[in-house]
């Protein structure tokens, strides 16, 4: 008789891994990557990647308040029941230093929290209430020059190809974007542009909150919007992709979608 193993795939549950490469991994970005993938860590969706402690995008963030954020937005959000809808709504000018004070200020800092779990329920009760500001889609990159590993604004990846060798460039998706963030501003759900990777380093300040469908649920998710927001689902098949959707984790739970955060 013979005896054929089955090998069980990677990363079964599809939770969200977390990796602390050495410096001597996180110097080759690319093979870093593949072991990640070679580990089923892009089955959650979502992977978190902690880098050597000797590692340091920029030396100094002191002298970055005179940096321009052309085109902050206010986020507006309407809804109820753990479906909510954002608008984003253009402001004028200000500078990082303006953009610090505002979200430091009574109006617009963090409330007073116990854990993360009493922080995420002022979160999703509040979402409503005092639309945050928030500084997006800024072209560019605050990496120092000389730092080679895991640069934003050279990968070296296939995007970096079609931009050098096509002259093509696609804001954001090949170059560099920055983003201020205060309490309560909001990425809605969504995939990456044309379905690629994306990456994010969060230079300082509070820690940043995620939530992921593994990809092989992500359908379930899309149906799932469809029927709680059927206007903007005729309009557009592919509306979830206008980031303007929130839907909570307590409506994703009654609903069995898998999500890890």
């Amino acid at each position: 008789m013979e005896v054929v193993e089955v090998e069980s795939p990677l990363n079964p549950s599809c939770k969200i891994m977390t990796f602390r490469p050495s410096m001597e991994e996180f110097r080759e970005f690319n093979k870093y990557l593949a072991y990640m993938e070679s580990k089923g860590a892009h089955r959650a969706g979502l992977a978190k990647v902690i880098p050597p402690k000797e590692w340091k995008p920029r030396q100094c963030y002191d002298d970055i308040d005179n940096l321009l954020i052309p085109a902050p937005i206010q986020q507006m959000v309407t809804g109820q029941s753990g479906l909510f809808t954002q608008y984003n709504i253009q402001k004028k000018p200000m500078t990082v230093k303006e953009f610090r004070q505002l979200a430091n200020s009574s109006k617009y800092c963090t409330p007073r929290y116990l854990d993360y779990e009493d922080l995420e329920r002022k979160y999703w009760k509040n979402l409503t209430f005092v639309a945050p500001i928030y500084g997006a889609d800024i072209n560019g990159s605050i990496y120092d020059e000389g730092v080679d590993e895991w640069n934003i604004a050279r990968l070296n990846t296939v995007l970096d190809v079609v931009e050098e060798e096509c002259g093509i460039s696609i804001e954001g998706v090949n170059t560099p974007y920055l983003y201020f963030g205060m309490w309560k501003t909001t990425f809605a759900w969504h995939t990456e542009d044309m379905d690629l990777y994306s990456i994010n380093y969060l230079h300082f300040g509070e820690p940043k909150s995620w939530y992921a469908i593994p990809p092989e649920h992500g359908k379930r998710l899309e149906r799932l919007a469809q029927g709680f927001f059927p206007s903007s689902s005729q309009g557009c098949d592919a509306f979830l992709r206008h980031k303007m959707t929130l839907i909570s984790p307590s409506v994703l739970k009654k609903y069995g979608i898998p999500f890890d955060k």
